[in-house]
């Protein structure tokens, strides 16, 4: 049967050729996508550090925690799916044989889920080398969390700004560290930043495209603040791009637009390994080691947008995002 079909279509494609050159096109595109694609090309071992990656039960997070693992960290998958995020730890064993990888809950639709990660987090781990803020979801058409924010917002950002600030003080104990974000280039197609309104409050009609666009932003600019008022303390921050991607976060986009992102991601798409490598570059390379407050796609420095690159706006959205979440503003060295 499934020869059969494969026949069938190339049968079309064949005695098309207007199909068949674009079909050629295509796949010449893939070929050069798949020979660009940057790679991380380090070989650092990480016995002994601890390491801690959101959103680590599958796709783009299950591989970074896959590869620190490999290399021997003590890895924490913080995940809100814990059935899954057991399955995906049992494969990560099994794959690299380190038997000293986690999984922890955490829910970053709720704030308190957070709270409750890092209390028990800092009860029990003595160190902090590697915080990988990776777990995200597209625009939800405007649903709210338990908190009364809205869900994109809060995961993809607000969620993250919480716990990577109450980790500072271990972090900074347990330097040389890194922080990274997981940011998307829609951050400069579609962003609308209002920073009155950070929560989406006045968005309507509701657009999941400017919303998701909008926490990629804030997760650029909160990396790049970070930097600066860690600079000197051993933590770098950086984001990232990590390309496109098809992972399962595509399959809570609108069921309208569902089909045809995934049709077009599939043309030019890399697999979840692929698209893990900035991040993992970032969490382990030499050639980063002192690199703070820059932004990365495959595995190089590149210029986000200028909005991203707006200190005066970074340090606002900070500032306004620890308002919203009740919590103090850390202080940089120099006002110690």
């Amino acid at each position: 049967m499934a020869s059969s079909l494969v026949d069938l279509v190339w049968s079309k494609v064949t005695n098309h050729p207007r199909l068949a050159g674009l079909c050629a096109l295509l796949l010449a595109l893939k070929v050069y996508y798949k020979l660009t694609t940057g790679r991380c090309r380090s070989r650092r071992r990480l016995d002994g550090l601890t390491a801690v990656v959101t959103g680590a039960n599958s796709g783009i997070g299950k591989e970074t925690a896959r590869d620190l693992a490999r290399r021997g960290a003590r890895v924490i998958m913080a995940c809100r799916n814990l059935a899954k995020a057991e399955r995906a730890r049992e494969d990560i064993v099994r794959t690299t044989g380190n038997e000293d990888v986690h999984v922890r809950s955490l829910d970053l639709s709720r704030l308190a889920s957070v709270h409750a990660f890092v209390d028990g987090f800092l009860e029990t781990e003595a160190g902090l080398h590697i915080l990988v803020c990776n777990a995200g979801m597209p625009g939800n058409m405007g649903k709210k969390s338990q908190d009364g924010i809205d869900l994109c917002v809060q995961i993809n950002h607000l969620g993250h700004v919480l716990l990577t600030v109450r980790l500072l003080d271990l972090m900074k104990r347990s330097a040389p560290a890194r922080i990274v974000f997981v940011s998307s280039m829609m951050h400069a197609l579609y962003a609308k930043l209002d920073v009155d309104d950070l929560c989406l409050e006045s968005l309507f009609p509701y657009d999941h495209f400017v919303a998701y666009s909008n926490t990629k932003l804030c997760n650029i600019l909160t990396a790049n603040h970070l930097a600066r008022l860690l600079r000197g303390t051993g933590v770098t921050v950086n984001s990232l791009h990590p390309g496109a991607v098809l992972t399962e976060i595509w399959d809570r986009t609108p069921k309208f637009s569902r089909g045809i992102i995934k049709a077009i991601l599939r043309l030019f798409m890399k697999d979840a390994e692929e698209g893990a490598q900035t991040t993992i570059h970032l969490a382990v390379s030499e050639d980063v080691e002192y690199v703070s407050g820059k932004y990365f796609s495959d595995c190089k420095e590149v210029l986000p947008s200028a909005a991203a690159q707006d200190a005066d706006l970074a340090r606002v959205v900070f500032e306004r995002s620890c308002a919203i979440l009740g919590i103090p503003l850390p202080t940089s060295p120099s006002r110690l």
